[in-house]
């Protein structure tokens, strides 16, 4: 028989003692009654062991795992009273250490960013090494605590520290993602906040590509992940036909955009995660609905706008390509393009659009052909969540008619490879 090893809770594998299972149910026993049948401890130790060697071969039980065979382990032999003491020595055991670590981890939490010798460091490739990083890592810290001792259940919180899955952003108290309506921006301008500074409408194409900044760069402080936008071209072409803009002016609002929206304005010195999503032809949905600028619908359609979609869309894609000073490509925004039946193959907007896609690889495509789906149907949060608007139409049809805003809670990831590693036979 293979010997038995133990899992402890900093991840140290070592050789499984018999003694240990043999005093926390002695010590269990004593709490209850200063009277202890030792022979009895004996047996039950011998039936936990029995229980540990079932798990397969590969398999190491955590320190978690074998104090929960042992708690199952009296519960089955009738001996309520005594797993009783014998969880409530647990707990108090658990509350000593997680007490001591956020004792002792101040220190560490700090020197582990100083010296970038923590994995948590680099784990966020938009984040740079700064003041900003430094204070967004200590708060992390306290709040990936919280989240592992007071939100999630011991078995949750437990799996996650064994690497069973990953709890992503645990450093951020907040939901993933979100999308929001860029018609109800362009409508209501940015205000609600108490105390705040208020904006009415936009009624300029430049005016309103600034509230979109501030907009996400605000929104992106309350959520971990991506902050979209949809239908990105064919909100904002109104502008550009009511101003009668050239393409140079559209470009330089482009390039403010753009610029922008990679700068390093978030907590922890890091650019907005954006999405946006760009129709490329007007959809069908929005084709007969009267456009908005300033706040008040004008006395064409978004469908008579089609010229101007075009038109934001090359000056995104040249500004895009261009990359900045240094002929860097833009990690941000994010760009989602509809692939539809009535999508323009031919043309310059669609070279310039592969050429970017060859030499970065920067878009995503939603493909609409031979698909059942609409573009109205999808919303592309980010790079990792696409939502089916047709499994939320309660909630979106509803009295607020909000299909828009919609996200994501968090992400979890679930450590496949260990998992095919420890199966021993393909139905596992």
């Amino acid at each position: 028989m293979t010997e038995l090893s133990i899992r402890k809770r900093n991840g140290a594998v070592v050789p499984f003692d018999l003694e240990r299972i043999f005093s926390a149910i002695h010590r269990a026993f004593l709490a209850v009654s200063p009277q202890c049948d030792v022979s009895l401890v004996q047996r039950l130790s011998e039936k936990v062991l029995s229980e540990l060697e079932r798990y397969p071969e590969r398999a190491i039980p955590s320190v978690e795992e074998v104090q929960d065979l042992i708690e199952h382990c009296l519960m089955q032999e009738h001996f309520e009273k005594v797993a009783k003491a014998f969880i409530l020595y647990r707990d108090q055991h658990r509350q000593i250490r997680e007490g001591q670590a956020l004792v002792l981890d101040i220190g560490k939490t700090m020197e582990d960013y100083l010296h970038q010798s923590d994995w948590r460091v680099h784990e966020n490739s938009s984040m740079h090494y700064s003041v900003g990083g430094l204070v967004l890592h200590n708060a992390g810290a306290i709040t990936a605590n919280y989240w592992l001792s007071r939100i999630y259940d011991e078995k949750i919180a437990q799996a996650h520290k064994n690497g069973d899955f990953h709890l992503h952003d645990l450093s951020m108290f907040a939901g993933y993602c979100a999308g929001w309506s860029l018609r109800q921006l362009l409508e209501l301008g940015i205000s609600g906040v108490e105390g705040k500074v208020g904006s009415k409408p936009a009624k300029h194409f430049s005016t309103a590509i600034w509230h979109i900044i501030n907009f996400i760069g605000t929104m992106q402080n309350e959520w971990a992940g991506a902050q979209a936008l949809s239908s990105f071209d064919t909100y904002l072409a109104p502008f550009v036909k009511s101003d009668h803009l050239t393409f140079e002016q559209v470009k330089q609002c482009m390039q403010s955009f753009v610029f922008s929206m990679n700068t390093s304005s978030r907590w922890g010195s890091q650019p907005p995660f954006s999405n946006i999503t760009l129709d490329w032809v007007c959809p069908k949905d929005l084709a007969d609905k009267k456009a908005i600028v300033g706040g008040k619908e004008c006395d064409f359609c978004y469908k008579d706008c089609q010229k101007e979609i075009d038109m934001i869309n090359r000056a995104f894609l040249e500004v895009m390509l261009e990359g900045d000073a240094n002929g860097r490509g833009f990690a941000y925004p994010i760009p989602t393009y509809n692939i539809t039946k009535d999508f323009n193959w031919e043309g310059e907007n669609t070279d310039l659009l592969f050429t970017m896609t060859a030499k970065y690889g920067t878009p995503y495509f939603q493909n609409f052909i031979n698909s059942d789906l609409n573009p109205s149907d999808v919303r592309s949060m980010c790079c990792r969540l696409t939502l089916d608007k047709r499994e939320l139409r309660r909630r979106g049809g509803g009295l607020f008619g909000s299909d828009e805003f919609t996200g994501s809670i968090g992400v979890v990831t679930i450590n496949m490879p260990r998992l095919g590693y420890l199966s021993t036979s393909e139905t596992e």
